[in-house]
């Protein structure tokens, strides 16, 4: 007899659900911890180097090297996600930040090799990332995965937003320095809660000989039909990293799930790059602030909304047409829309976020449980190397065309990429 408690393809899983597993209680409370800690980190880092410099270009860095970084260790250092037991990677990327950031509270080192410090930790941080999104499907099965996929983007934005904040107090109180001997103890606390509360579970790879298949659901040789052979642990984290990162683009299936997750949304990010001329160009009593703040709601809302509230098989259904919702509100922007349309329009826009959520089971499924970590790390990776170059491009167009524009511009550019990948977004006629 079926429990109805059980989450099926008509019933989504419920909040009750996903937080009655410990383990994900452990892991979305230490995710939550690492983020503000983090965001902290990087605000002190900044006043400190622009109080110590007068520099603004030095504090401008100071902010972003902790995050440029992820690229290089996306690309090069990913496989040691599926290497390593995931606890002792999170618990040990935790340690490593804690020292870090007590050197850096002392003072000793001067702005540059702060700096270098920082970037240097930072190529790691990947690696934890994606040993954590893999831990995800091993505690949550179903549709509370997807749930729990949502919840932690929810916690992303929301304790971002909380960083700030708590940053701000304590930088008024404490002072830079004080913020981040303060920001040492949610290093400790959040390496705490993994190491006591997490199981351990061994190494997804720990021998040399044997090959698994990237393919669209078959497991065999590297000779078989259809499918990709990705070797086991063989040679240095880096060659692997490269060699695995090629095989898994290599597969057709695979490779269209990461330019589904990759570029719709990030395409949409350029709208936000020239947020801020566009508010300018309102008047002063205009702020960007209201735009990108919207935006995130939007974002939050509309994960909150689709992931608990849709049944499964409809939020699958619904992918390519929330796809879709990323680029069309920004067409109206030609129209130079007021500052409370616009935030309006951002809000609508941003919550087609969520047609990520349609594709998380079947991306899990596609990629081999052996290559899970790296997989998932590269969609962040990706993702983020995308969204920096979206960005930077809507960045180069506002030198000659209106920020309204090249907010439409980037709209059309997510719906071109949603259309072009609308087999990818819908699901298959006859789903698992």
């Amino acid at each position: 007899m079926t429990d109805t408690r059980t989450p099926t393809a008509e019933r989504p899983a419920t909040f009750g659900d996903v937080f009655a597993v410990a383990e994900f209680r452990v892991i979305f409370g230490s995710f939550g911890i690492f983020m503000i800690g983090e965001t902290v980190k990087m605000l002190a880092l900044s006043v400190l180097v622009y109080e110590r410099t007068g520099s603004g270009l030095l504090a401008a860095l100071a902010y972003v090297t902790g995050f440029l970084p992820h690229a290089l260790g996306g690309v090069f250092l990913l496989a040691l996600a599926d290497r390593m037991p995931a606890r002792a990677l999170i618990v040990g990327y935790d340690l490593l930040r804690l020292a870090v950031v007590v050197v850096l509270a002392t003072g000793v080192l001067s702005p540059p090799l702060m700096l270098g410090l920082v970037a240097v930790v930072a190529l790691f941080g990947p690696v934890s990332s994606a040993a954590r999104t893999a831990l995800l499907p091993e505690v949550l099965h179903g549709d509370a995965y997807v749930l729990g996929r949502s919840l932690l983007s929810v916690a992303a934005g929301g304790t971002q937003v909380a960083g700030f904040a708590v940053g701000g107090l304590l930088l008024g109180l404490v002072g830079p320095y004080g913020a981040l001997w303060l920001t040492a103890l949610t290093c400790g606390l959040s390496a705490l809660l993994v190491r006591v509360g997490l199981t351990r579970r061994p190494a997804r790879i720990r021998t040399a000989p044997a090959t698994d298949a990237v393919s669209t659901g078959a497991v065999g040789p590297a000779s078989g039909a259809g499918g990709t052979a990705v070797g086991r642990g063989r040679g240095g984290a880096v060659r692997e990293t490269l060699r695995v990162n090629r095989q898994l683009l290599a597969d057709r299936r695979i490779r269209g799930l990461l330019l589904a997750q990759w570029l719709p949304g990030s395409l949409l990010v350029g709208a936000e790059g020239v947020a801020v001329p566009y508010a300018a160009q309102l008047g002063p009593g205009a702020s960007a602030g209201v735009l990108l703040m919207a935006g995130a709601g939007g974002m939050l809302v509309g994960d909150l909304v689709v992931g608990r509230f849709v049944a499964p098989a409809r939020r699958e259904r619904w992918t390519p047409w929330l796809a879709l919702l990323l680029g069309v509100p920004m067409l109206a922007f030609l129209a130079g829309p007021g500052l409370l349309p616009a935030a309006a329009l951002f809000a609508v826009a941003t919550a087609g976020f969520a047609y990520q959520l349609g594709l998380a089971r079947r991306f899990l499924d596609a990629v081999p449980e052996l290559r899970r970590g790296q997989a998932f790390g590269l969609v962040n990776t990706g993702m983020m190397a995308m969204q920096g170059l979206a960005a930077a491009s809507a960045g180069g167009l506002s030198e000659w065309l209106a920020p309204g524009v090249v907010m439409a511009v980037a709209g059309a550019a997510s719906i071109a990429a949603t259309l072009t990948l609308w087999p990818v977004l819908k699901p298959a006629a006859h789903p698992r």
